[in-house]
């Protein structure tokens, strides 16, 4: 048995792992006369927060552009979901999908087993460092957390786009060893771990990838496997156990972000995309913007002596 096919059933034993895990979380929140309040709200927005949040930025994600990115500008400027809830909603909700990609792009190179299996190993123990940080904080940090990542993400994009940096460096490596392994181990934890902020892997993995010397089509095996192992059995479980993630919309973009996925693989292929990526760029630092400027309300708030939810049970209790 080769080390793909091993990664593929690791990739589907994920997908039966965490629906089964987003069932038993959905069914235990609906038990409560809390949850079953929040289940009623979320339902307002299933079918945006299926095919706007789930089935198009999926589609988008396996031609290359990312899903995180849009998602939460999705979100955020319908306000679908909970600020709070916005990291674990795209971890959770896309962990299906992602594992799909994996399974179609693995085998995409013949990469370097080490090298590879390495890098999904540190991406996934960095999602849980990662999950269990951002599930302590407060709506105004992930707001503030939010609001800097996306900036952070919209400015790799941009210079994604543009060719700059490491981005403009080609490369034909397959294999990495000695201390750029060992770079690539540490930076692909870290980007593990931002992960769990809602910061997409993509781009910034494929930057790391070019900036090492690897032939660019090692970068989607790499990204792709990453996001799948870090979010089927890292962040997503640790959001699903601390109920930090809508319900209604992590069952829709579950289910449609897979269609989006197979849709894009099997029937498009490929698309000129240069000028939505610049618009995703775009949307993504207004979204920061917004993050930013609700983080601000939320702070001056608290400063004049306002009361300011910060958490789920609050709204619920309101």
């Amino acid at each position: 048995m080769t080390a793909t096919t091993i990664l593929r059933i690791l990739c589907v034993i994920g997908i039966i792992f965490d629906v089964v895990l987003l069932a038993r979380g959905v069914h235990k929140q609906k038990q409560t006369p809390e949850g079953k309040a929040e289940w009623d709200k979320q339902k307002k927005y299933w079918k945006w927060n299926s095919f706007m949040v789930g089935l198009v930025p999926n589609f988008f994600d396996a031609l290359g552009i990312g899903a995180f990115a849009p998602q939460s500008a999705l979100i955020k400027l319908r306000k679908s979901c909970d600020d709070i809830n916005i990291p674990g909603t795209i971890n959770v909700g896309n962990t299906p999908a992602v594992l799909v990609e994996a399974i179609l792009f693995f085998g995409l190179v013949s990469i370097d087993p080490v090298t590879l299996i390495s890098m999904l190993v540190a991406a996934t123990l960095g999602s849980l460092i990662g999950a269990k940080i951002v599930t302590r904080w407060n709506r105004t940090a992930v707001r503030y957390g939010m609001g800097i990542a996306l900036i952070g993400l919209g400015l790799i994009m941009a210079c994604k786009q543009a060719q700059i940096g490491p981005f403009g460096v080609t490369g034909t490596a397959l294999s990495l060893h000695g201390t750029k392994l060992i770079a690539a181990v540490v930076c692909n934890f870290i980007l593990g771990a931002l992960m769990s902020l809602g910061v997409g892997l993509y781009a910034p993995c494929m930057a790391l990838v070019a900036l090492l010397g690897m032939n660019v089509k090692a970068a989607f095996p790499i990204m792709m496997g990453s996001c799948a192992y870090l979010m089927a059995f890292g962040n997503a479980p640790v959001f699903i156990k601390q109920a930090r993630y809508d319900m209604v919309a992590s069952i829709g973009d579950s289910i449609f972000g897979c269609v989006g996925v197979l849709l894009a693989y099997f029937v498009v292929r490929s698309l000129p995309l240069s000028i939505l990526t610049w618009m995703v760029i775009f949307v993504v630092l207004f979204t920061a913007v917004l993050f930013l400027r609700d983080a601000r309300k939320d702070t001056l708030a608290r400063r004049a002596g306002q009361h300011v939810k910060e958490y789920p049970e609050e709204s619920m209790a309101s």
